[in-house]
């Protein structure tokens, strides 16, 4: 859309379970931030919401589980997530929440108008009900095992393991996830959105009329749309949600999916009684930034919906960014694997603007990416204190030094002069380019490049040697250098706000409009700047070291906690208890077994005699890490042939939930031969 009066920003509401981690920052709400911030500093007329997404089976679950309600759990994630996000400086006109009196009236209405239009089909079909519970089972109150890969944790709606989509009649096996019986079939009733009515529309809309829309979004749509779209319902049976708006649907909600986009449209209007013209009005321009499993709910779906209304106005662009691994590994909120935004805040109070340089310049724009705290550390050392700090803080120093803060007049200008100040308008349409265009690493890397020619330009007119020789020429050199660092203050601000006000500060301005910068004269003669600060700092090793193993900690115990311990095997008498003799002997020569990753031959006193004895633990123990040790050894085990080794003998081991054998050992030394009783 050429020239809109106005825009209205969405980022995709978080879901209220759990708390914001950095694959949510770097798809939705770092770019979403980036692009509002701009739009701000060009004096647009623009409204960014948000807020959390707060009905849904997950919600339920984790209430069960903790023995809490479902508004216990919401209530304890957006206050955490709004705090996170005010506190990392995500710039939200409005941070609402779908559990609001105005979201349940808006999504209500929004419903009713689509039934009262015939909009909805609706459809009695066979749906898991648990009869112990007396209640119907969303697809997340279902496991089984997964048709396609045998997991046996699969849910009603996916497969966590193999990803796969499935639908709660696929599972193998089902179980009731509420009391763990086998559920039973039963008739009822649901109403559901036509999106095969719709599939004419949308796929000109989106594949011919938005063909500048991201090759991932369009790649997705396209392939529902080759597939073909097929009707979805918008109700299901839950006592948790938006109550579906019609006579005899007792304990049917409105379908999460339904309900959550409306939840941008009643977020606007909690925020202005002028929500209509944001929401109704052509002029407007509509941009959704969500990430990549939500391409489907806001290019097809929503748009769906918001046509069938007729009052609304669809989304001019939705810019998915894809995922952000961690570490190499998917972002995993069961295995704890991730780096959640609030315990960034409170171990890194005063980096916001790092985390957000990081994320902007690995943002999954166009794949899958991925964050590493070896590379955080790196970009922060290197481009922000080496790079750009650098720059801005040798500036500062100089004007100090040669003119008391006081910005000296420019003399006649040079090529190098010249070059440089064509270099920062030309880099400045760069950057407005890349940021109309959602192509926000790009745009950075146009801001830090901007401060790396200011270094060359440095570099190249060593005003810290002509100063000696020719002082005229350093005040055009100190005065262009200066007007640069100015317009880094604003150029900045979309990536760096926090650095942007300690920025401002050192340089004893306002802030400076985006459409007024220019090259030559932001800083005016004689304009008198602050003493200047480091703007960033030094990231040590031992800080790096401690979040990878925190990371390591925090996955372990979850893998552990998630373990299931074998069960018991089948009774045995006590005779047969009595014939095992079990004693305690002491470990005397240990090497490997060649061409073997698993076996170790041992010598062992068992206080009878010394017998060898070949044991699976060399992945677990090195032969100089069980050397002289005392260990508890069956010693009437049969002997047995490994490797053309008699074995005499077995040793009595623990086997740890990650496979780690652990020597079973007396508390403390006893005699070669003590039995085990």
């Amino acid at each position: 859309m050429k020239n809109p009066k106005r825009y209205l920003i969405t980022s995709a509401l978080p879901y209220s379970n759990g708390p914001i981690h950095i694959g949510h920052l770097a798809g939705v709400y770092v770019p979403s931030d980036i692009y509002t911030r701009y739009l701000r500093l060009r004096k647009k007329d623009v409204i960014h919401v948000c807020g959390s997404d707060e009905h849904g089976v997950p919600i339920t679950l984790k209430a069960k589980n903790e023995g809490i309600t479902p508004q216990d759990v919401v209530d304890r994630y957006h206050k955490i997530n709004k705090k996170a996000f005010a506190d990392f400086g995500i710039s939200f006109d409005i941070y609402s929440r779908t559990t609001s009196e105005t979201h349940f009236k808006t999504a209500s209405d929004f419903f009713k108008n689509l039934d009262d239009k015939n909009e909805f089909l609706e459809k009695t079909n066979n749906q898991y009900y648990d009869k112990k519970a007396d209640q119907y089972l969303a697809d997340r109150y279902i496991t089984g095992t997964c048709p396609h890969c045998g997991s046996d944790k699969a849910y009603g709606d996916q497969c966590e393991k193999c990803g796969t989509s499935l639908s709660a009649l696929e599972l193998i096996n089902p179980i009731s996830a509420i009391t763990g019986n086998k559920p039973e079939l039963k008739e009822t009733k649901h109403w559901y959105l036509p999106l095969d009515k719709h599939q004419p529309f949308l796929e000109k809309w989106i594949l011919q009329d938005h063909k500048e829309w991201r090759e991932g979004v369009k790649g997705q749509c396209g392939s529902w749309f080759k597939t073909g779209l097929q009707p979805r319902a918008v109700s299901r049976d839950l006592d948790w949600g938006v109550p579906l708006p019609v006579e005899n649907a007792d304990g049917k909600v409105l379908y999460v999916w339904f309900d959550a986009p409306i939840g941008y449209i009643s977020a606007t209007k909690e925020l202005t009684p002028d929500w209509e013209k944001y929401w109704k009005s052509e002029d407007t321009k509509l941009v959704h930034f969500i990430g990549k499993d939500n391409i489907v709910f806001h290019c097809i779906i929503f748009p769906a919906m918001l046509k069938a209304h007729g009052e609304y106005i669809l989304p001019d662009n939705v810019p998915a960014n894809m995922f952000l691994n961690l570490e190499n590994d998917k972002i995993s909120t069961s295995r704890n694997w991730a780096v959640w935004l609030h315990e960034y805040l409170e171990e890194f109070p005063d980096k916001q603007d790092v985390l957000k340089y990081v994320l902007t310049a690995n943002a999954p724009e166009s794949k899958d990416n991925n964050f590493t705290w070896k590379d955080f550390q790196t970009r922060n050392n290197n481009e922000l204190v080496g790079d750009l700090g650098n720059f801005i803080n040798r500036v500062l120093v100089l004007t100090n030094k040669y003119y008391d803060g006081i910005v000296p007049q420019t003399n006649e200008l040079l090529d190098v002069d010249k070059k440089v100040i064509d270099k920062i308008n030309s880099l400045k349409t760069d950057i407005e380019t890349s940021i109309e265009n959602y192509r926000f690493r790009e745009a950075l890397v146009s801001v830090v490049n901007l401060s790396r020619e200011g270094n060359k330009y440095l570099a190249e007119t060593e005003p810290w040697r002509a100063v000696k020789t020719d002082p005229e020429r350093v005040k055009t050199i100190m005065n262009i250098s200066l007007q640069i660092v100015a317009n880094l203050s604003t150029l900045l601000e979309p990536f760096l706000p926090f650095s942007v006000v300690k920025l401002r500060e050192m340089l004893n301005i306002e802030a400076i409009e985006w459409d007024n910068l220019n090259a030559e004269n932001i800083l005016k003669t004689g304009h008198k700047i602050n003493k200047p600060s480091l703007l960033f700092s030094k990231i040590e090793d031992k800080e790096i070291e401690f979040q990878i193993e925190k990371l390591e900690k925090s996955k372990k115990e979850m893998e552990r906690a998630e373990q299931k311990v074998s069960p018991q095997k089948e009774n045995i008498s006590f005779d047969d208890f009595q014939k095992l003799d079990i004693r305690v002997g002491k470990v005397t020569a240990a090497e490997k077994v060649k061409k073997t990753k698993k076996l170790l031959k041992l010598e062992v006193d068992t206080g009878i005699d010394t017998r060898t004895v070949v044991a699976g633990i060399a992945e677990s123990y090195k032969p100089e890490e069980i050397l002289g040790k005392q260990v508890v050894i069956l010693i009437n085990l049969a002997p047995r042939t490994i490797k053309k080794i008699e074995s005499q003998g077995m040793l009595l081991m623990a086997e740890d939930f990650d496979g780690k054998l652990v020597a079973i050992q007396p508390e403390q030394e006893v005699s070669e031969g003590s039995c085990v009783v």
